[in-house]
């Protein structure tokens, strides 16, 4: 009797030990399969993010390979994707011809008087909508979101008769039309609302504490709401800078052909004739180049803090 009791346990035992090493062989198996799907979907993500590299970096080598090309061959149907032969000569002449000294000096000039006055708007702005109470104020700035859906271009007509009217646009104004390219654009509702959403962040027992040690509501946003939002206003100094680098049509209306106050911009649209002489395109596109260097490399160099700022703005609503 003893035995076949030993027996019959004997055999649950194996049983047990046989389903215990099928689950073990289960698990193994989900295991691998998951592993298997982890490489697979990594292989999908990564062959996406260099397709798109490639498309994104593609106009920047397309730029390079045609400053360097003759005009003819960047006339030809047939379009090549190395120069058949290289041109150094068209950034000889870019610099030649174009007056980078004086086109740098209006271009700085009215993107960083732009960029502080658009700082100075924000930070007032920002701080009256995230920390100030008064009547009316989400349906003020509900009305100013809304704005945001009005393209830019509809506004020029309206600006410019409002800078004209100012007495701004004569040729013979040469500090009205510097103060026209500027004092339109110093205010930015996208700004205003980044801000507003990083100001909003800060914990209101710091505002609390503020005014038990005495303090004005002008001495708590600048010493305690400005510095905490630095990432923020570091992020809008650099994109302001670089739209005002990049801008064409507005500054264009008020120059209207006094090349004494031409943005980088300006000059490179106007001192290339390429319908009169085909090797203009590789000049222009070389001057393109110049340009478009100091803003690669500001973004390059600062990407991080654009990316904080962005970031830290949409954490909290």
């Amino acid at each position: 009797m003893a035995k076949q009791e030993e027996y019959k346990f004997a055999a649950d035992t194996s049983d047990y030990v046989l389903a215990l090493s099928g689950s073990e062989a289960s698990t193994a198996q989900k295991e691998k399969l998951s592993k298997v799907a982890h490489i697979v979907s990594l292989v999908f993500i990564y062959l996406f993010l260099v397709a798109m590299g490639i498309i994104i970096i593609f106009p920047f080598y397309w730029m390079i390979i045609t400053s360097l090309k003759e005009g003819k061959e960047i006339q030809q149907m047939q379009q090549t994707f190395f120069p058949q032969v290289i041109r150094w000569e068209n950034y000889t002449e870019a610099f030649k011809r174009l007056d980078f000294g004086t086109l740098l000096r209006n271009t700085l000039l009215v993107g960083i008087l732009s960029t502080l006055g658009t700082l100075f708007t924000t930070i007032f702005a920002a701080y009256a909508f995230a920390r100030l109470n008064f009547k009316g104020r989400n349906l003020v700035f509900a009305f100013l979101l809304g704005s945001m859906m009005i393209p830019g271009e509809m506004m020029v007509i309206s600006n410019y008769i409002s800078v004209s009217r100012l007495g701004w646009t004569s040729s013979s104004n040469t500090v009205g039309n510097f103060a026209a390219m500027i004092v339109p654009f110093w205010v930015s509702i996208f700004y205003i609302y980044l801000l507003r959403q990083n100001f909003k962040q800060i914990p209101n027992e710091l505002y609390l504490a503020a005014k038990v040690d005495g303090k004005s509501d002008w001495e708590f946003l600048w010493k305690v709401m400005v510095p905490l939002a630095m990432p923020t206003l570091t992020t809008i100094f650099i994109l302001k800078l670089m739209g005002a680098w990049n801008s064409y049509v507005w500054p264009n209306l008020i120059a209207s052909g006094n090349r004494n106050i031409f943005l980088i911009t300006n000059g490179l649209r106007e001192t290339f004739s390429t319908a009169d002489n085909p090797n203009d395109y590789g000049a222009q596109m070389a001057a393109t180049v110049v340009v478009t260097v100091p803003l690669l490399l500001l973004f390059i160099f600062f990407r991080k803090y654009i990316m904080r700022g962005v970031g830290r703005a949409g954490i909290k609503g």
